[in-house]
């Protein structure tokens, strides 16, 4: 049958028989590695994102989406990693930041792309993410999990935030079920720990 068709057939179905033919396409979900058909490639989103750099680093590696961003600036400030706060060495930190900013302002007016190179994994940069529904379960899930870095881990909880609340998609939300919603990251560091005594 035709999309159109198929469309037809559905449209006057009730919310719980339409509630049941998405989990069927959904399908059992055993871990995340288990992805829906590629249906779900037919809905998409985009999203505003400010992150640091390195978070956009990790994101903007996932093949299935379309990343549009700014050039780097220190003009949307920085981020303090926790750890650095937590053994007393944000000072030092926010005085190598500034030591950073200071050339790049210097180098910026006469050389701005080559600028970026002075940009810290710190700053800010502003991103679009367009993505599908797909995708967005297999990236969500992956970059949620508590192994996961504390930055990129906001970027994916946000987004499945959003993709539950503002679009209203909460069938498509709740399909993804292994979206790592606790706000932790010890188990990345342990993790890393007994990979380094192999």
């Amino acid at each position: 049958a035709s999309e159109e068709r198929l469309l037809a057939a559905v449209r006057p179905l009730s919310e719980e028989r339409r509630t049941v033919l998405f989990n069927a396409a959904v399908g059992e979900r055993r871990n995340r590695r288990h992805h829906p058909g590629r249906g779900f490639e037919h809905c998409e989103y985009t999203f505003e994102v400010v992150s640091d750099y390195g978070a956009f680093r990790d994101l903007q590696r996932h093949r299935m989406l379309t990343v549009q961003w700014q050039g780097l600036t220190p003009a949307l400030g920085y981020t303090v990693p926790a750890e650095l706060e937590a053994a007393g060495l944000a000072a030092a930190w926010r005085s190598a930041v500034a030591q950073a900013e200071d050339v790049h302002r210097r180098m910026a007016a006469d050389l701005p792309e080559q600028a970026q190179y002075l940009v810290t994994l710190g700053h800010r940069i502003r991103y679009l993410i367009k993505i599908n529904a797909r995708e967005a379960m297999h990236l969500i899930e992956l970059r949620s999990s508590p192994q996961g870095h504390p930055s990129y881990r906001r970027v994916a909880q946000e987004m499945h935030r959003l993709i539950d609340q503002v679009a209203g998609h909460h069938l498509v939300a709740g399909a993804m079920r292994f979206v790592g919603a606790e706000d932790v990251h010890l188990p990345r560091y342990a993790a890393e720990a007994r990979a380094g005594a192999d």
